[in-house]
């Protein structure tokens, strides 16, 4: 799909169901995450409880990637195999989820602190997810794909932390990945025009360390390149004027997380 595709308010409230399913799959995630449990055991939740609501978890097969959930500890950027790795107490798990329901899709993601993580894990996922909020701002009608990326390199880079180049966000909708593409980089007032009507998933990829990333031998996996840890928030937003719409949520994983403290 090489041009930009606008979606109708009915469309996107489809986007907004697939979306919200998201945010409740990753908030089932949320309650048994912890140290001890392996990443498979929380790819198999994932799984039954999508298809329980009548979906089908979107990355699964999709170009040949084997499992229901992205899971990335510490140094893997994003799209880390669920696997028999035990967490434990200190990583920092990154969990990616999508959804298809009703022929649309839903995208985003959450960076876990298991435990008590240490300060520069701390920091990194503050950062990370400030940047989030502040690339969202930017994603109103009239603005432009840069002004968004502008705000996550500043922003991270700002506090020591390197933006990921090679991978980026991208519209949402029929498809997993549409057009049009949003770095976490760039220059203000660059760039594809936002407008009412497109849904975009952005997605703050942050390495605690240096920039550079390393793509695995398994086709998927990417760590950042000096095996500093990474971390990775993303929403699924709809262009409005003045100000996006949130799709997805995160106050369904934190009701979770704070009741478990």
């Amino acid at each position: 799909m090489s041009k930009i595709y606008y979606k109708s308010l009915e469309e996107i409230e489809l986007i907004i169901e697939s979306s919200m399913l998201v945010s409740k799959t990753l908030a089932e995630v949320a309650k048994v995450i912890k140290a001890g449990i392996t990443t498979l055991a929380l790819d198999k939740l994932a799984f039954e409880f999508i298809n329980d609501h009548g979906a089908i978890p979107a990355f699964l097969n999709y170009n040949g990637f084997p499992y229901s959930l992205c899971i990335s500890p510490n140094e893997q950027v994003v799209h880390g195999f669920p696997s028999e790795y035990i967490i434990r107490e200190g990583d920092l798990i990154s969990v990616d989820c999508g959804v298809i329901k009703n022929g649309y899709f839903g995208d985003s993601a959450y960076t876990f602190s298991i435990g008590n993580v240490d300060a520069e894990k701390q920091k990194l996922v503050e950062v990370t997810k400030h940047c989030l909020d502040l690339a969202i701002e930017k994603a109103a009608s009239g603005m432009r794909v840069g002004d968004i990326g502008f705000a996550v390199q500043q922003h991270a880079e700002a506090h020591g932390f390197g933006v990921v180049r090679e991978l980026v966000g991208h519209g949402v909708g029929v498809k997993l990945h549409e057009k049009p593409e949003v770095p976490n980089y760039g220059k203000r007032g660059v760039g594809p025009k936002l407008e009412e009507g497109l849904v975009i998933a952005i997605e703050p990829m942050i390495n605690a360390g240096v920039a550079g990333v390393l793509f695995h031998n398994d086709g998927w996996t990417v760590t950042s390149k000096d095996n500093k840890p990474s971390a990775h928030f993303e929403h699924t937003v709809s262009i409005k004027k003045g100000k996006a719409d949130v799709l997805s949520t995160f106050s369904l994983i934190e009701e979770v997380l704070q009741q478990k403290k």
